[in-house]
């Protein structure tokens, strides 16, 4: 009998710190807002709250073409003939990610890859280090690509 609730308590206890250690993992929703620089350093995006969902825009990439500025660079590899005059930067490219508690990740998004003009499904992550980590995929997730992003601190 004690050792049953020896048990009991044991059990209780390894639970409780469970939760607690799970409590100390999860973000506000808002904790992906900011500024993140890509960790190649080519590309920063600026993630914000937008009514429900989150999105992201590009502030910044590198320009290795001297040929324009980088204001000048449109959306040329649109799909659809009418959006290929949008400037890139401030091009919304992360967009309708929603967070989810359980998982500690932004789902349900679109992430667009202006370089070749293709919309995928989206999920972000704040991986223990620190780092914003978007995953863009066609299907299945383990099968996806993932770009990883520092915070920038103002």
């Amino acid at each position: 009998m004690l050792q049953n609730q020896l048990k009991f308590k044991f059990l209780i206890i390894f639970f409780l710190s469970m939760l607690i250690c799970k409590a100390d993992e999860v973000h506000d929703a808002n904790y992906i807002c900011g500024k993140w620089m890509s960790t190649t350093k080519d590309y920063m995006v600026l993630v914000y709250k937008d009514g429900n969902s989150f999105k992201g825009k590009t502030l910044w990439f590198k320009n290795t073409d001297n040929t324009k500025a980088m204001d000048e660079w449109t959306d040329k590899h649109n799909p659809d003939p009418s959006l290929r005059s949008r400037k890139l930067i401030g091009l919304v490219v992360l967009n309708g990610m929603t967070y989810s508690p359980s998982s500690n990740t932004w789902e349900n998004g679109k992430i667009y890859d202006a370089k070749s003009g293709h919309e995928y499904s989206a999920s972000v992550q704040i991986t223990k280090a620190g780092l914003l980590k978007v995953t863009g995929y066609w299907g299945f997730k383990f099968i996806g690509r993932s770009l990883t992003f520092n915070r920038v601190v103002n």
